[in-house]
């Protein structure tokens, strides 16, 4: 364990444990009085079961039956996603409270008792959970035309699918992971590009569901062709990852490429934390792709959207990313877009064209309110030359 993340860790951990004192601080004064709370012993015990689950199942999880192991997983993180919503509203009352006593502008008659607004806020958050847990599995396709002004050689245009961030793991497993494939075959796709994140840290559940011959079922005429994410580095089995999912006939790309037929280049840079995790940096753009045919087109996959002026000059034609969740709760996404230059959608910088997924899966949380879960199209036409656009009329 490093100190970067030690000193993110004791951040984290302080940041939860208040938000969850408050929170059940703010329960306990909303329904203590109704004839059926618990006694205030059990309501802590029960309550700090509730709040510290996800903590628990990181820390004890290779430890616990699988069952609890996945019952605490998913049930933490159901409740971060509540915690995070209950902080928001009770923050929200306690200022409309305090400006109350200043300015006095709710009519006496109109107060409620704490019980009627702890359940007002309890039933809105309901509301909000589980919205975003149809909203997370209740995949969208996302799709994008553009045109680069390179030829592909024979090829006109170039269909491809894109997907980042699936966190393959407890939450999306197999079952969700066969829907992906099914979806991505019924558009019978040229190319697939997987942006980071295939997998949620813990390689065991790739493995003990066979995922790799799921992947195996993916139909493409060029192949299927992914790029490590952060949480490849987080799971500290990067070299296994990779070589479970070259095992499904993916072809990772870690700070290299592939020309494909002469006609167009996929490149894929290593993540931005391999340092973190490694100690050492990813390699510079012009340190790893010096030699490419500069007329070719250039589609690179980066999982995290950073440096797009570098991507920029180096010539690439495209690039996917996705890693941002766009922020996965709402409003969240108002942090992601002042992080990154572009946190989701399509942005053109010159002869640049950048696109951000929202991503498949989900991460801690298994809701959605912010963005929905999508895989992207993108249709890419090329430029033809005179004589090709001659053979192709005959």
């Amino acid at each position: 364990m490093n100190a970067q993340f030690l000193v993110f860790f004791t951040i984290f951990l302080s940041v939860y444990s208040l938000a969850n004192f408050y929170v059940g601080l703010r329960g306990w004064q909303a329904f203590h009085s109704l004839p059926a709370f618990p006694g205030g012993r059990f309501y802590s015990v029960l309550f700090s079961l509730v709040a510290f689950a996800y903590i628990l199942e990181r820390i004890l999880g290779d430890y616990l039956p699988g069952p609890l192991n996945t019952l605490l997983s998913i049930g933490g993180g159901v409740w971060m996603a509540a915690l995070y919503y209950l902080t928001l509203f009770c923050l929200l009352f306690d200022l409309l409270r305090l400006a109350n006593r200043l300015i006095g502008f709710v009519p006496a008659n109109w107060r409620l008792s704490p019980s009627g607004i702890g359940g007002g806020i309890v039933l809105i958050v309901a509301c909000i959970l589980v919205y975003g847990a149809w909203n997370a599995t209740h995949t969208v396709w996302r799709s994008y035309e553009i045109e680069l002004d390179k030829s592909a050689g024979d090829l006109p245009e170039l269909r491809i699918v894109m997907v980042s961030d699936i966190h393959l793991g407890k939450v999306v497993d197999n079952h969700r992971l066969q829907f992906l494939v099914d979806q991505i075959n019924s558009r019978q796709p040229d190319l697939v590009l997987l942006a980071g994140d295939v997998i949620d840290e813990d390689i065991g559940h790739f493995i003990d569901q066979d995922m790799a011959s799921t992947f195996r079922k993916l139909q493409t005429r060029f192949g299927v062709f992914a790029v490590l994410g952060n949480h490849e580095y987080i799971g500290r089995e990067t070299e296994a990852a990779i070589e479970l999912m070259r095992s499904g006939g993916i072809t990772v790309l870690r700070d290299s490429y592939v020309v494909v037929g002469n006609r167009f280049v996929v490149a894929g840079r290593d993540d931005w934390d391999r340092q973190r995790f490694l100690g050492t940096p990813r390699k510079p753009l012009k340190q790893w792709l010096q030699g490419i045919d500069p007329a070719l087109p250039l589609l690179l996959m980066d999982h995290q959207p950073r440096e797009l002026a570098a991507a920029q000059a180096i010539g690439a034609d495209l690039v996917v990313s996705g890693h941002t969740h766009r922020g996965q709760l709402y409003p969240n996404h108002w942090v992601t877009q002042r992080l990154y230059e572009i946190d989701w959608g399509h942005l053109q910088k010159g002869s640049l064209h950048a696109i951000v997924s929202s991503g498949f899966g989900t991460w801690g949380p298994p809701v959605r309110t912010s963005a929905k879960s999508e895989i992207v199209e993108i249709k890419v036409k090329f430029r033809q030359n005179k004589k090709e656009q001659k053979v192709n009329i005959k």
